[in-house]
């Protein structure tokens, strides 16, 4: 069985980097935190750009839709209407979160 990697993982691995940062030094950072090599692998893929914080860099890593970004039904359908940038997945769209979640992150 393969080991995939989840946006969280990719995210914790880079979480001690200075933002903003390039892709290099998000590969550094991650194998200096001891990141899976999938983690890594996940960040070889990411478009040679700087990054201005972790949010960024999770919506463009590329993961298994299912990891576990922890989208409702109603949110990946939100994610399908609203589109995204060009060739952005569509599990990666911004979406609004739900008034609940809005509530509870008060």
């Amino acid at each position: 069985m393969s080991h995939t990697t989840s946006a969280r993982e990719v995210v914790d691995a880079v979480k001690d980097v200075d933002f903003p940062a390039g892709k290099d030094e998000l590969i550094d950072a991650a194998r200096k935190a001891g990141a899976s090599r999938e983690a890594v692998a996940a960040l070889r893929g990411i478009p040679p750009e700087q990054y201005a914080n972790r949010e960024e860099v999770a919506r463009s890593v590329r993961v298994d839709p299912d990891s576990d970004l922890g989208t409702s039904p109603a949110q990946r359908a939100e994610q399908a209407r609203a589109g995204g940038r060009p060739g952005q997945s569509q599990h990666l769209r911004d979406m609004p979160k739900p008034p609940v979640q809005e509530e509870l992150d008060r």
